[in-house]
């Protein structure tokens, strides 16, 4: 079943990042990658909670910070399901959408102490399909 794949690929690190925020982005990048496809229910909060023995609101917080980025949908009595992907913006919405993600790389390369520019190559290689790691 997808939904266990996706489970067993979220890791929590002791990093300092919130543990909601660390699940938002591994799980945007799962649902990115094809684990889950549009229209599929995403495992439940509880599933989440108990497999990686977190508190079921800090969940619910990941979930609805994805809810609220329009990655998936929240259906009262039903469960949580991937969402389709929006409309592609207009070219100006999309360079400033790209120039805030850019900004957020950046930033968060040099609190990780990574270079900018190996990140940069990196993102290439992996949008042309070289995911080959260096």
């Amino acid at each position: 079943m997808h939904t266990q794949t996706l489970v067993a690929t979220l890791k929590l690190e002791n990093t300092g990042v919130p543990i909601y925020v660390q699940l938002r982005e591994q799980i945007l990048r799962a649902l990115g990658a094809g684990i889950l496809a549009v229209g599929e229910q995403m495992p439940t909060m509880r599933e989440v909670a108990i497999a990686l023995r977190v508190d079921l609101n800090t969940i619910r917080h990941a979930y609805d910070e994805l809810e609220r980025l329009g990655a998936i949908t929240l259906v009262r009595g039903r469960g949580s399901f991937v969402a389709k992907p929006p409309p592609a913006p207009d070219s100006r919405t999309q360079a400033a959408q790209a120039d805030g993600l850019a900004k957020q790389v950046v930033a968060m390369a040099a609190a990780a102490g990574v270079d900018p520019l190996d990140v940069a190559r990196r993102i290439t290689a992996l949008a042309q399909g070289k995911d080959k790691q260096p």
